[in-house]
């Protein structure tokens, strides 16, 4: 009687998905209460249509089926149905690949559509006639007990996915599924009136993954470490209904928790790994498979499908089916959740239970049924969780070994290389039909550490002893134990959670309720170290239902604008630390290396830029539809309390790895295996950001909006905003500082370099710049930079050691660690409680306000800044342990009195804050220089005064040396044992990039050069201590000569200043040179230079000597150009075009206001030079070269006009002792940073062999050798000789030695870059030269001898053939004058007349009538 209820939904299912059953077999022994069926096939194309996946089953078998039905114990006992080992093989959908052509127009897809309702339709046939005798209510509710305690059991099940190389197994020993009570426990259940809920376990038990890589012919040469091996795990299951006749749950929440997850990845296996993640995102954005243009009517009408069977309405099912056109999916082809979700939506019913086909089989009136369940159809919320206690990903390398037999095959041996480790995950999606959809991921703790060795260096090794905290590298969030079991909360093992107590749990369904809610402080709460949260939204405007589905299905193309979508990602990362070791650095590009090392096909082909001119203009109303909302897509990336820890590299192999990940061949071999050396204490870098913000937003459909705002005429700039994909970035916090590391593991107090500060920065692209091709101020790229302040100070310790940092990192090869010497250590990082005798000055400088702006259009790119101010200063100890403060540079400084020394005496004003920015500019070049119709450059810019104090303190700073002599290195644990061994002598132990010593050891051989692969480029002409890399870049250098890179300079200028409009303003900048420091006083605005001398002056009576170097206020301008604001809003149109090449010049040049003077003691000023200046002009052209092609170079002729005002120059003795002094601090200063720079280079890769071979040698270069002197990398040939392709070398490095005239040299240029011709002109009027002394022979006289010229011209004239050269004076005299106490200047012996040099003389006689006449004259001093 039962039987011939359930019988029929039985067979029904095991007939639809089984090939080739006879029923009636089939039925006997279903009746006998036991069926075992074997080697059973299954139904392919039927699975394919159901489960709808963007799959294609290539096979699947059935090893072995069993059903028992207890008919006796129906109501008490479960029906189990164990499939033993089912296999099943799937690979993409063929059309996946190329694109779908077969999914190409509407009818082809509701064809399918139509099958697919076909396929559905026959689970009716079968079905028996009810008998009368029993009561429907009855059968019904005894059926649904039977359905909602089905055991299903399955051991064995393998799957295996094949794509390309890759085939990816899973495999379950056993998994099983059962009703259970509220407590989880095994139990026969009902759903009752009081509790609608049925619960559910799935158990799984020892499940592995494999991924393997397999040859052409398809087979697995060697198998991998399994990626998840015999993992088990659990999921519970929750549904709630409505009420008892409810067929479809409202809720369904479905969590799996794995205790332990241990992952294990390959080198080979990362390629695959993130070929399957990307598939997967793929498959959820609807990039490729059944979700793609056309194709995605297909899926949303098998959802209704599926809807309409649970309603049990055949006619629904095709109801809207008119509205359903390609067209009308347009906008739902590009949503990227739209794919996806659908998809997984067709999953529901089968996820509920088989209880889609008996509402009709019940005797029930279908209309009835109908009727009801119209109404009452709405989407389940959906909530599905995974919950991991700990995960352990395990990084390994593998290699191949052959085993000791000659025949046996190779084995693959991998070796654990990094491991991450991962507390507390929880990804939670909570879904509710299309509408919403929500992802939710987080995790307690990670932290990642080093394993065993790294490519042939042995750093974490058993026998190495070192601790495990020195393993870990990456650490973030908190512990599980300290955190508790946050991140269960909720879930379905949550004790609290709402189901575990009988009440029924509230769900936020609501875009803003749902943000406030799970804000980031939340997110942060429960996790700790990480927590992103994705939300997506589809909310109807137009009064529809939106939660029901079938409604978005089928709107029309203008209903579009009712709907409204929204994507937003939120990702936060808690406080992480980081230390970026030699260890870490090479195992993290080690894995970049190889993710890089197999490339695929990518999934979806990014869209060429597509130019549509046949588009429709939008209407109004779209417009206005676009206007008032347009869909986006928000991320939002946060990062909490960062700390970045740079050690000095302990090795760098880092040559190997590099070449490849910038997508070059690696052809270095490696080396051999040594053990490494710990240097403690290590210095180190420590940066610290309190927070990181990135935000990126962008139009979801940007295809479709692109299209429609680009054909409008006037777009508005709020459509035009959405154009556009916006990034900003903000960095709070981020400061810089010094540590070292020692041997306990812990850190020394950090020697702040850079101190706090925040900047910002913005950019903006737009989408498919291809459309915008006609709207040429469109801008295509737009940034903005931003830093209000940033602060750098350092003492010359502190940047020898950071330039040690960066030279073990930069310097590659070195494979034993740097040598530091202790009392740099010991300058740097003072022991606490001990107070050094001298500290040293340290420098500060600052900028601020510094505001960039870059951007392009079609035509031009420009760009545009300001910088507030500049200064630096040094702080010294000072007298009585006080810190004193001497200013070094200030900018923006009002310099425009101090070419004169009256400003001492005049009141002057204090700095105002509101001074004008240190430098502004804007510069615009087009985007191509060849086209015809390009306007030109234009440079505008102008730059405020500066004033510069060159310190003595500047001279200790630069001159440091550390204190003690010591070469030794510091403790160093373990020793070096080489695979092979290597004699070397003692001082080449010492590596490379080592701190500048005293006593330095000479250079290391290259490890490269003597690897037995580089070997053969090594030759005998040159030093083994050259790295081959160097060698090779200078052989390819020295094949250009001085002569040849000169016309690719001068080539490369003309380029630049050719059609260049220039309007450039320089203020005054004043060079304070004092022969003793100059510390500000406490009584002015600290850091103002001007104001500090002035107070030096009339305050101290031992004011230091003082040189004021007062260089002049440049002005330069374009011809015909009309003085601009130097900031200009960008892109700006361009006043006066330049069309032709050289109209911009000529130039006019103007310098004004150059003086020098000296400052001494007793408010004493005397000039050295009176203030002066000059305009000139310079004109190029260019004419066109006659033949074309690359051989033809430009022709120029330069013309300079060079107009002087009159100069004067006074010397006397003081100066001159003054400037000798001077000089010998800076000779001296110079001469030790010279020492000191030969000592630098020897620590690294620069030096050659002791001495520049000899002028004369010539050595012809080819590319296996390479000349003797690298340093200077030129041929020198004889001097003479000027033949193409070798060069003229002097003694000195300079392109034109000074033993090569100026005619040579430019004769020499003309002879292959075409010509140039110069032409110069000098005009002086006056030239002046005074020096005075005090008389040795009478007290308290002085003498002065006066030198004058008078109209001095110059002119230089250089062409192909000839140089010529003219020099005019007019006049030359040299007078005597003397200064007796109380006579004032008068003329000296024989009446002051020394020499006269005229056209036309003046007589004897004639001049001594006059004598009284010029003893009158009076001489201003």
């Amino acid at each position: 009687m039962l039987e011939s209820y359930v019988t029929p939904i039985l067979m029904s299912y095991v007939n639809r998905y089984i090939k080739n059953l006879k029923p009636s077999d089939l039925q006997l022994s279903l009746w006998g209460g036991d069926v075992v069926l074997s080697k059973l096939e299954l139904k392919l194309d039927v699975l394919e249509q159901e489960l709808k996946l963007p799959f294609t089953f290539l096979s699947g078998h059935i090893h072995e089926l069993r059903i028992h039905v207890p008919w006796t114990k129906l109501g008490s006992e479960p029906v189990v149905i164990t499939i033993n080992t089912m296999e099943c093989i799937l690979k993409l959908k063929d059309g996946v690949q190329d694109d779908h052509e077969s999914c190409g127009s509407s009818s082809t897809n509701r064809s399918v559509t139509e099958s697919a309702k076909t396929a559905v339709k026959p689970r009716r046939i079968q079905q028996a006639t009810p008998d009368p005798d029993l009561p429907p209510g009855y059968v019904q509710s005894l059926i649904w007990r039977v359905i909602n305690n089905v055991n299903i059991v399955i051991n064995n099940l393998i799957l295996k996915y094949v794509e390309d190389d890759i085939v990816l197994s899973v495999n379950i020993t056993s998994a099983e599924c059962y009703t259970v009570d509220e407590f989880w426990d095994r139990a026969f259940m009902d759903i009752s009136a009081t509790d609608l809920v049925l619960r559910k376990v799935i158990n799984f038990s020892d499940c592995t993954v494999c991924l393997d890589k397999r040859n052409a012919s398809g087979k697995i040469e060697f198998y991998q470490d399994p990626l998840l091996y015999k993992c088990s795990f659990r999921t519970r299951l929750h549904f709630t209904y409505d009420n008892l006749n409810s067929k479809m749950p409202s809720v369904i929440k479905a969590h799996t928790l794995v205790e332990s997850l241990k992952l294990s990845i390959t080198d080979q296996q990362l390629p695959m790994f993130i070929r399957i993640m990307q598939l997967g995102i793929a498959l959820y954005y609807g990039e490729i498979g059944n979700f793609k243009d056309g194709e995605n009517e297909d899926l949303i009408c098998h959802t209704k499908d599926v809807l309409g069977n649970i309603s049990g309405s055949d006619d629904e099912m095709g109801h809207d089916m008119q509205y359903v056109s390609s067209e009308s999916y347009v906008q739902q082809d590009e949503d990227q959740q739209q794919g996806w979700v659908s998809w997984a939506w067709s999953f529901v019913p089968a996820i509920v239970g088989n209880d889609d086909e008996e509402g009709n089989t019940l005797g029930v009136d279908d209309g009835a049924t109908m009727n009801q369940q119209k109404s009452t159809v709405k989407d389940p919320i959906v909530s599905v969780g995974f919950y991991c206690t700990k995960a352990t990903i395990i990084f390994k390398l593998t290699e191949m070994q052959a085993e000791s037999s000659y025949y046996s095959p190779q084995k693959v041996k991998s070796k654990e290389v990094i491991c991450w480790e991962q507390e507390g995950t929880t990804a939670e999606v909570l879904m509710r039909g299309e509408p919403f959809f929500d992802c939710q991921i987080g995790f307690v703790g990670c932290q990642a550490l080093c394993l065993k060795g790294i490519m042939g260096v042995k750093d974490f090794e058993e026998n190495m002893n070192r601790s495990d905290a020195e393993a870990y590298f990456f650490s973030c969030g908190e512990n599980l134990s300290t955190k508790g079991m946050t991140y269960l909360t909720n879930s379905l093992f949550d004790y609290r959670s709402p189901e575990n107590n009988g009440i029924r749990a509230e769900f936020i369904l609501d875009a803003a309720a749902h943000k406030e809610m799970y804000t980031e402080i939340a997110g942060m709460q429960r996790f700790g170290a990480f927590y992103m949260d994705y939300l997506y939204t589809m909310e109807s405007t137009s009064g529809k239902v939106s939660g029901n589905q079938p409604d978005i299905t089928s709107v029309k193309m203008e209903d579009f604008g009712n709907i409204q979508e929204m994507s937003t990602k939120s990702l936060i990362v808690g406080p992480l630390n980081l230390q970026l070791d030699s260890s870490a650095v090479h195992r993290i590009m080690k894995i970049i290396v190889c993710a890089l090392e197999h490339e695929y096909e990518p999934y979806s082909k990014t869209k060429q830029d597509f130019v549509d001119g046949t588009k429709a203009m939008p209407s109004l109303e779209e417009v206005a539809a676009l206007e008032e909302y347009i869909p986006t897509r928000i991320t939002n990336v946060t990062i909490l309390k960062c700390t970045v820890t740079i050690p000095m590299a302990e090795f760098n192999l880092l040559p190997h790895l590099l070449p490849v990940i910038m997508g070059q061949k690696s052809t270095s071999s490696f080396l051999n295996t040594i053990n490494l050396q710990t240097l403690r204490p290590l210095p180190c870098i420590q940066i610290l950001v309190d927070k990181i913000v990135l935000e990126h937003s962008g139009p979801m459909y940007p295809e479709q909006l692109v299209q429609s705002v680009s054909s409008l005429s006037q777009p508005s700039d709020n459509l035009l905003h959405y154009c556009y994909a916006h990034c900003y970035l903000k960095i709070f916090g981020f400061q810089a500082a010094l540590s070292s590391l020692d041997s306990n593991g812990s850190y020394s107090s950090p020697a702040p370099v850079v101190l706090p500060f925040s900047t910002a920065a913005y950019g903006k692209m737009l989408k498919f710049p291809k459309c915008w091709s006609k709207r040429s101020h469109v801008a295509l790229k737009e940034c903005i930079f931003e830093l209000p302040n940033l602060t750098v100070q350092a003492t010359r310790a502190q940047t020898f050691l950071l330039q040690t940092i960066w030279w073990s990192w930069a310097y590659v090869g070195n494979v034993s660690s740097p040598v530091i010497s202790e009392a740099l250590v010991n300058d740097i990082f003072q022991p606490s409680g001990v107070k050094s005798k001298n500290p040293l000055p340290t420098l500060e400088g600052s900028i601020q306000n510094v505001e960039l702006k870059y951007c392009s259009t079609s035509l031009v790119k420009c760009a545009s800044g300001t910088m507030g101010s500049i200064k630096i200063c040094a702080k010294a100890p000072g007298d009585g342990g006080k810190e004193k403060l001497i200013p070094l540079i200030q900018g923006p400084s009002d310099t425009r009195d101090l070419h004169s020394s009256k400003w001492l005496n005049e009141s002057r004003k204090p700095e105002s804050l509101l001074a004008p920015d240190l430098l502004a500019f804007t510069i615009q070049i087009p985007q191509n220089m060849d086209y015809s119709y390009s306007s030109g450059a234009m440079l505008l810019a102008s730059v405020q005064g500066l004033t510069v104090n060159i310190d003595p303190v500047l001279y200790t700073w630069l001159t440091y040396q550390p204190q003690k002599r010591s070469n030794r290195p510091m403790q160093q644990s373990g020793s070096v044992s080489l695979g092979t061994p290597v004699t070397r002598k003692k001082e080449d132990e010492v590596s490379v990039g080592s701190a500048p010593l005293p006593k330095q050891q000479s250079n290391q051989a290259s490890e490269y050069a003597s690897s037995p692969v580089k070997t053969k480029t090594v030759t005998e002409s040159r030093p083994l201590s050259v790295p081959v890399k160097a060698m090779l870049n200078s052989s390819e250098n020295c094949s250009k000569s001085p002569e040849e890179r000169m016309k690719e300079f001068i080539g490369v200028v003309w380029n630049a200043v050719k059609r260049l409009t220039l309007q450039l303003e320089v203020q005054s900048c004043c060079v304070f040179i004092p022969n003793d420091s100059l510390p500000s006083p406490s009584t002015i605005v600290s850091g103002d230079i001007p104001g500090t001398v002035r107070s030096w002056y009339h305050g101290q009576a031992n004011m230091p000597g003082t040189l004021v170097l007062c260089l002049p206020q440049v002005k330069i301008m374009s011809a015909g150009h009309k003085y601009m604001e130097p900031q200009q809003e960008i892109p700006f149109v361009v006043q006066r075009p330049v069309l032709e090449e050289g109209d911009a010049f000529p130039w006019t040049i103007s310098l004004n206001h150059f003086s020098i003077y000296t400052l001494l003691g007793q408010q004493m000023t005397l000039n050295l030079i009176e203030p002066m200046g000059c305009t000139s002009t310079l004109a190029v052209t260019s004419p066109k070269p006659l033949a074309a092609g690359s051989e033809s170079r430009h022709s120029f002729v330069v013309c300079l006009h060079v107009d002087l005002e009159s100069l004067e120059v006074k010397c006397s003795n003081p100066q001159v002792q003054l400037l000798y002094e001077l000089t010998d601090i800076m000779n001296k200063v110079w001469n030790k940073i010279q020492k000191k720079s030969i000592l630098c280079q020897s620590a690294s890769y620069t030096e050659s062999i002791s001495g520049p071979a000899p002028p004369s040698s010539p050595v012809k270069s080819s590319v296996g050798t390479a000349p003797l002197d690298t340093s200077t990398c030129s041929p020198s040939a004889g001097i003479g000789t000027t033949t193409e392709g070798e060069s003229l070398q002097g003694g000195d490095d300079s392109p034109f030695s000074d033993s090569v005239t100026l005619e040579q040299t430019t004769s020499n240029i003309g002879i292959s870059s075409g010509h140039v011709s110069l032409w110069m002109q000098w005009m002086l009027p006056k030239l002046t030269i005074k020096l005075f002394a005090p008389d040795p022979e009478s007290k308290g006289t002085e003498i002065c001898v006066v030198g004058e010229l008078e109209d001095l011209s110059a002119s230089v004239d250089v062409q192909d053939v000839y140089t010529k050269v003219k020099c005019k004076i007019e006049s030359f005299n040299i007078d005597n004058y003397r200064n007796r106490p109380g006579e004032g200047w008068q003329s000296g012996v024989f009446e002051g007349i020394f020499l006269q040099c005229k056209e036309k003389l003046v007589l004897w006689g004639r001049l001594l009538v006059s004598g009284e006449m010029w003893r009158c004259l009076p001489f201003l001093h």
